[in-house]
């Protein structure tokens, strides 16, 4: 299995304009009194748009405001951003910048996530129809065949699921490396992902070495979904005319008499990693972005893509428009945290994920999403969780719940996303765009080369 990563196949005469531009990144504290402005200036290649978001999305800092705009051959971007809990950055910003730098030129001494390749690890990846237990059943197997589960993601959509887990030899503490040991997890794993497959048939186990982490794993997941069709057959119960906390509203028009671009418009509830979900999806369905603006206010997020498919071409049909709707919803849907958060910070040992996904299923709660990662000695783990029907779990059923596990261990917790969103519209000044340059500036601005 190939890790795909954004990439272009540049002639000779891109690739020394690319080395004379090296990409070039400036913060500015001063500007605005509530966000970090992060400057960045590259050279126009297809995919730097996300190289960029892979970059600040590592550094874990949340984008409140921004703008893209590419100008002939050269790519400029502005974002406006915070620490996870809303405040400017303060760090070392000399070395923000040169990590940023070296990330857009694909730098192997960077030391962000998504750049890291960890030899000691093997990745699994499934795909398959979700039901309650499913993860249990999955790291039961694992326990049985050995593996320990290093990292994690876990997410549900549609009635489908998708996981990434990086495990090694529970004995040796080395990658799975035997082809005939690899292939009986895959067996083995492929067995419980087809009790309930319905008609989507066989589902996906691959075995990979060595793993990633990092905004990679995140787009893997994205693209591992993607191909499991994860975006048809969904409800399309959504108003163009509100929107609503689990309602992404998508629009698709062409702007045919001004230069041919397709004009994207997303909103909906802001959260951690939106933009970057959204601009992966776009990459991987080879459209460019060549104008855009990004805006919140409060905890709603507002995009406007300007874009054109990689051969230069808008969206042609109705069918092709209908599936970008899809596949935005489908990408804005999947990260969606639905049900209880539950953090578990305990010891690691063996069968501690078959143990404590064993708890939920026998108290009748469906894991919709799971971030696991081990610390030295610790599991950290992160865990949000329904009932069977999708619903909130009952108090009586988490309390029996946490006690089975131990208290000091599991914690139900608040998503801290939603407090910091609560009191973000005041940070903001309720302005909603204040300090941006506006869409139709920006593109006409440049409409004079893209003849």
């Amino acid at each position: 299995m190939a890790w795909s990563r954004p990439a272009a196949r540049l002639d000779e005469y891109e690739i020394f304009v690319n080395r004379m531009n090296t990409p070039r990144v400036v913060i500015d504290n001063v500007t605005s009194p509530s966000a970090t402005l992060i400057k960045v200036d590259s050279a126009r290649k297809f995919g730097i748009l996300l190289e960029a978001l892979q970059a600040l999305t590592d550094l874990d800092l949340s984008i409140k405001k921004g703008y893209i705009s590419s100008d002939g051959r050269w790519f400029m971007d502005v974002f406006h951003c915070t620490d996870r809990q809303g405040h400017k950055i303060t760090a070392d910003t000399s070395r923000l910048i040169s990590c940023i730098e070296r990330c857009l030129t694909l730098d192997p001494t960077c030391d962000l996530p998504h750049h890291k390749v960890l030899d000691h690890l093997t990745s699994l990846e499934l795909t398959g129809s979700d039901r309650v237990g499913l993860l249990s059943e999955v790291f039961a197997v694992l326990v049985d065949l050995n593996c320990s589960v290093v990292e994690a993601k876990v997410w549900t959509h549609n009635r489908r699921i998708g996981a990434i887990i990086s495990v090694k030899d529970e004995k040796s503490g080395s990658p799975i490396e035997d082809k005939q040991t690899a292939n009986r997890i895959q067996a083995r794993l492929k067995h419980v992902l087809r009790g309930t497959n319905g008609l989507r048939g066989v589902p996906l186990t691959e075995v990979s070495y060595p793993a990633r982490f990092g905004a990679d794993a995140d787009r893997r997941m994205h693209q591992i979904m993607f191909a499991d069709r994860d975006y048809e057959g969904m409800d399309d119960r959504w108003s163009t005319e509100e929107v609503s906390t689990s309602a992404p509203v998508v629009l698709v028009e062409n702007w045919g008499e001004k230069r041919g671009y397709s004009v994207v418009t997303v909103q909906c509830r802001d959260r951690p990693k939106l933009l970057f979900d959204v601009v992966c999806t776009l990459t991987d369905m080879e459209y460019v972005v060549f104008h855009g603006t990004v805006d919140t206010t409060g905890d709603l997020a507002h995009q406007e893509f300007y874009m054109r498919h990689i051969d230069g071409s808008p969206i042609s049909s109705e069918a092709e428009r209908e599936r970008v709707i899809q596949c935005l919803r489908a990408a804005i849907l999947r990260r969606s945290s639905e049900g209880v958060r539950l953090e578990l910070c305990t010891a690691d040992r063996p069968g501690l994920l078959a143990f404590v996904t064993r708890t939920f299923r026998e108290n009748g709660l469906s894991v919709t999403r799971a971030d696991v990662s081990t610390k030295g000695q610790m599991a950290m783990n992160v865990f949000y969780v329904t009932d069977a029907w999708g619903h909130m779990p009952d108090q009586k059923i988490l309390d029996a719940v946490v006690q089975r596990i131990g208290g000091e261990n599991l914690k139900v917790k608040e998503e801290p996303w939603h407090r910091y969103c609560a009191g973000s519209a005041v940070n903001e000044g309720g302005t909603g765009g204040t300090g941006l340059l506006s869409i139709g500036s920006i593109v006409w601005k440049n409409f004079k080369i893209w003849a």
